[in-house]
């Protein structure tokens, strides 16, 4: 089994950017992690420096090689850093992975 992972700390997530599957939404300093396995990425999110995980909303989502989720993480980071909704950048990789 091949995987991959990356972790990118210290994103200021602005209100409604970051929306997670068990805690609703986050903003303020966050963690991203994303772990890629069997074709899939999943996407983590934490407060900085918190020990809880959060599922973000959208994820896992089809992910083809360890090159395309080292992308879509940053993407994901980008989008979150931009102020942009995190879950809409989460079904335009999907949508380009089809």
């Amino acid at each position: 089994m091949t995987w991959a992972s990356w972790t990118t700390v210290g994103i200021h997530a602005r209100p409604g950017t970051v929306r997670t599957e068990e805690a609703g939404v986050l903003d303020g300093d966050v963690t991203i992690h994303t772990t890629w396995s069997e074709d899939e990425a999943h996407v983590a999110v934490q407060y900085t420096g918190a020990t809880d995980w959060f599922t973000l909303d959208g994820s896992p989502v089809p992910c083809h090689s360890e090159e395309d989720s080292r992308s879509f993480h940053q993407a994901v980071v980008e989008a979150i850093r931009g102020g942009e909704d995190a879950r809409r950048e989460l079904q335009r990789l999907f949508e380009r992975q089809r």
